[in-house]
């Protein structure tokens, strides 16, 4: 038969109206919309008709049935959310990447109802009059922390950026050199700093910072002293850094306000639950600082803000800076920071109630027993490609919280059987899931760690594995 009978010419291609008149096209219509179907059928007529006319168009290929299949595939990559439920096996339970702190059901609920109505977000029920935002949750962060005022923008680093140009714009700003750390994405207090309008002035060395180098740098231009938690690394060996008890006494002195950069955000003291010890809030004021600024998305499990707490004039002059209005947040991180802080009031039931805590206190031996229950499920999507184990692990907290400690955990090794099957494309693969799962590869293996996997998810979890075997 002659090759050319079989290739399809422009004039075979049916015309948009037609296809869009069988029953798969309307089908599709009645699923999508019909603008979306218009447009991606249309799409692919004109990809058909390029190749038709380039004499590399299959007559089968130019049918309906066969412009159908890349037509639904399109529509249905276009419907698919970007921002999608993944599993979470790397064994790093803050993870930066991966939206920090999941939310309880309580703040997910407020979160739900904040957005269906309209609510009293600067509005003044008593008074019927104009309100303050942060009056959602002010009462309850100084309730926790021991402040008397707070404020609440978007992330910390917000938080730090409009302290600083509040209080020391044009003017100084003393910091140990050993804090002027790197956070997330390469930024850099330093940068904060310069973009905050404070100059910089650095005391003490890498490792070693004394009382005197600060006393030592206070000078007309200063407009406050700074410490930064070390949260997202730690210096061992030779070291020395002043506290911030001794710190404030200094600031003080010299009739200046002391900030501490906590970053991670702890409001109890983790150590009662076995996890290692870090500082609070209200320790950090107790101690005589000023202002203290934190996270609400990381160790205190709640979604994404700044919070800083602390003397009430201080913290008025924040809220009057015209900053404040471009930081601010919106009623969903208002209303679901709410309900988070409220489960704080009762911190005996808080890891059964606060996901974050509830993940970095499950015992390594309930997620080697989980490990064991999903072990016949993924050995059998696997087959022989794979060698799968059980193995003992070493969970992260993560997003810079306690950057040298870690947990003891469980799950999977992963090594691919020669010639079988390459670790990357199963990592790949597993990407490519309806809800992806996250793993980390190392040492020639793929290493999924069950921290962070729910009891509750873990139907869901192998159902998501056995696409594998198809």
């Amino acid at each position: 038969m002659d090759a050319g009978a079989t290739r399809a010419v422009a004039s075979d291609l049916p015309s948009l109206d037609r296809l869009l008149n069988t029953a798969r096209f309307v089908a599709l219509i009645a699923q999508h919309g019909r603008t979306p179907v218009v447009v991606a059928a249309r799409a692919e007529l004109d990809h058909l008709r390029a190749r038709a006319l380039a004499g590399a168009l299959d007559r089968e290929a130019a049918g309906t049935a066969a412009i159908a299949v890349p037509v639904e595939e399109r529509l249905a990559a276009a419907a698919r959310p970007r921002l999608r439920a993944v599993f979470n096996l790397t064994g790093t339970v803050l993870h930066t990447n991966l939206g920090r702190a999941p939310l309880p059901d309580v703040a997910i609920d407020a979160v739900a109802r904040a957005l269906a109505a309209p609510v009293n977000l600067e509005f003044d029920l008593a008074t019927g009059g104009r309100g303050d935002r942060d009056d959602v949750v002010e009462a309850l962060v100084c309730e926790l922390t021991g402040a008397e005022a707070a404020t609440v923008v978007n992330n910390n680093a917000a938080a730090v950026l409009l302290l600083l140009n509040t209080l020391a714009n044009r003017r100084e700003v003393v910091v140990s050199r050993g804090e002027l750390v790197e956070i997330g994405g390469a930024f850099r207090i330093p940068d904060v700093m310069r973009s905050a309008g404070a100059r910089l002035v650095e005391v003490g060395t890498t490792n070693r910072t004394h009382a005197h180098d600060y006393a030592g740098a206070i000078g007309a231009r200063t407009a406050l002293l700074m410490k930064v938690h070390a949260s997202n690394y730690a210096i061992s060996g030779f070291t020395a850094s002043v506290q911030e008890k001794e710190l404030a006494a200094i600031a003080h002195a010299h009739a200046l306000p002391l900030a501490v950069d906590l970053g991670s955000g702890s409001l109890v003291d983790l150590s009662r639950w076995g996890l290692p010890k870090e500082p609070t809030a209200r320790e950090v004021l107790g101690a005589g600082a000023d202002l203290v600024a934190f996270s609400g998305d990381k160790l205190l499990g709640g979604p994404q803000a700044g919070i800083v707490a602390g003397r009430r004039e201080l913290v008025a002059r924040l809220k009057k800076n015209p900053l404040k209005r471009a930081l601010r947040t919106g009623k969903a991180t208002l209303a679901a920071l709410e309900a988070v802080l409220v489960l704080y009031r009762v911190p005996e039931r808080l890891a059964e109630r606060l996901p974050t805590l509830r993940l970095l206190t499950r015992p390594a031996a309930a997620i080697e027993q989980q490990a064991q229950r999903l072990l016949p499920a993924l050995q059998s999507a696997l087959g022989d490609r794979y060698e799968l184990a059980i193995a003992p692990m070493r969970s992260q907290i993560g997003s810079g919280a306690l950057p040298v400690d870690e947990l003891p955990s469980c799950g999977f090794r992963v090594r691919a059987v020669k010639g079988q099957g390459g670790l990357r494309r199963l990592e790949q693969a597993l990407r490519g899931l309806p809800r992806p799962i996250l793993g980390r590869l190392a040492d020639k293996a793929l290493w999924l760690d069950l921290r962070c996997l729910d009891v509750t998810d873990e139907a869901d979890f192998i159902v998501q594995w056995s696409l594998l075997a198809e």
